[in-house]
């Protein structure tokens, strides 16, 4: 019997093992271990989700004991199932593998891609934090706007209890109210359900599918990090980022992601230089010959700028950009200093411990506050951070309400950014004349 180690970080780990895995009596998985997200590794994969093979459930370990896991457990392959990593990175925890004697396996697309029998758009990216998440909301709205009754499946976020989200809808935000979901979820899921869009989500896609495919005509896969989809897509969309144009080969896995692209977007054109711009069009051509390519804007509008003219500012962005995304700061902090007699605070100055400890796993982060939420201990330390700083104001550009959450003893000011083609044909134009040429 085949001992396996799965390496994850809830998400594409237990799709894996959903897909190939949990019905085969030849494997033995015999444990996830799990990075990137705090605390997910204190956890256990319910028997519930495992099936009948693993009447206990399988353990969830942190990704540091690798080593001491496979010797322990004798285990024959670690497989590698998380996203937006270096290629180095991928490299290195092959090494360690091998260097136990284990194999090093990545599962592909033939593998682990479910089939549906509804039309699927997929919006994937080389990056996080290239703006795939607005792309997808466009493209959801173009294809309702047709007359199509449109479903999103989210790229799973299941930080909390795991059978609860065996299968999650979403049709309004006190549904994310009532399910304690994580600020990442809401950044995800907010902006999908204020455009009227429901959104699922959860940990077993097949029953996923199978609950969006009753709802819907087509299905919009939005994805997450730079990971390839859950689903076979029909057409499939995916993002580069003007601001970025030496990483589309940089990651895994970004680069075949982009290798699979039918329809290319150069995003952020309107904040990268030309020669950016140029440069980045041509690396993709090269990787991804003939591929058609869709310039676009991610235009920022800020709700009330006169609330924050003269004053002093605190920024929070968007978390897994600046994270994992490698992003010193995002959208809010550009559009901020564009603005006469603002003061941007550093939260450096007041961050609390859990916050600290952000920015010193991430040093790149620049002055602004990363959206972190992934459980109330972070979202704590997010508020007693805005709380005693020096700011009068928060300008939040992460896609949520923050005040919705409460405890922020500061006014709000939002700044929200979208997509917008910057030539024809468009976008949307592109997607619908691929739908039309496959049905």
């Amino acid at each position: 019997m085949q001992r396996i180690v799965i390496c994850g970080a809830a998400g594409r780990d237990f799709h894996n093992f959903n897909t190939v895995y949990r019905g085969d009596a030849g494997v033995r998985v015999v444990a996830f271990t799990a990075t990137q997200i705090p605390g997910i590794d204190a956890r256990r994969y319910p028997a519930s989700l495992a099936g009948t093979l693993y009447p206990e459930g399988i353990d969830i370990v942190p990704e540091a004991e690798l080593e001491s896991l496979c010797q322990r457990e004798h285990v024959d392959t670690v497989v590698f199932a998380y996203s937006d990593v270096t290629h180095a990175q991928v490299m290195h925890l092959a090494s360690r593998a091998l260097a136990v004697g284990c194999n090093f396996a990545l599962l592909g697309p033939q593998a682990t891609m479910l089939a549906s029998h509804k039309p699927v758009v997929a919006v994937s990216a080389v990056r996080t934090g290239c703006g795939k998440s607005q792309t997808a909301r466009h493209l959801a709205q173009a294809l309702k706007a047709l007359g199509l009754r449109v479903a999103v499946i989210r790229h799973p976020m299941p930080y909390g209890d795991l059978a609860r989200q065996r299968v999650q809808a979403f049709h309004t935000v006190a549904q994310l109210d009532a399910d304690e979901c994580t600020i990442e979820e809401r950044e995800e899921y907010e902006p999908h359900l204020a455009a009227g869009h429901t959104v699922f989500a959860g940990v077993d896609y097949a029953a996923i599918l199978a609950a969006a495919e009753e709802t819907c005509d087509i299905i919009v896969w939005d994805g997450g990090n730079n990971d390839f989809p859950f689903l076979r897509p029909t057409v499939h969309v995916v993002v580069c980022d003007a601001l970025r144009p030496d990483q589309l080969a940089t990651h895994h896995p970004g680069e075949a992601v982009l290798r699979m692209a039918d329809l290319v977007v150069l995003n952020k054109v309107d904040a990268a230089p030309a020669a950016n711009v140029a440069s980045l069009e041509a690396a993709v051509l090269t990787l991804r010959p003939g591929v058609p390519v869709v310039r676009a804007a991610s235009p920022i509008q800020i709700d009330a700028p006169q609330q924050l003219l003269g004053r002093r500012v605190l920024v929070v962005e968007d978390g897994p950009t600046l994270t994992h995304g490698g992003m010193a700061w995002g959208a809010g902090y550009s559009a901020l200093r564009k603005l006469a007699g603002v003061e941007i605070v550093d939260p450096r100055e007041s961050a609390a411990p859990n916050i600290s400890r952000v920015y010193a796993q991430y040093p790149h982060i620049g002055p602004v506050l990363p959206a972190m939420g992934y459980g109330a201990a972070q979202l704590t330390a997010l508020r007693a951070t805005v709380n005693t700083s020096r700011a009068e104001v928060v300008l939040s550009a992460t896609p949520i309400d923050l005040a919705r959450l409460g405890g922020f003893e500061r006014p709000i000011v939002r700044a929200r950014y979208g997509y917008a083609d910057t030539g024809s044909p468009t976008l949307a134009t592109l997607v619908a004349q691929r739908l039309d040429a496959a049905a």
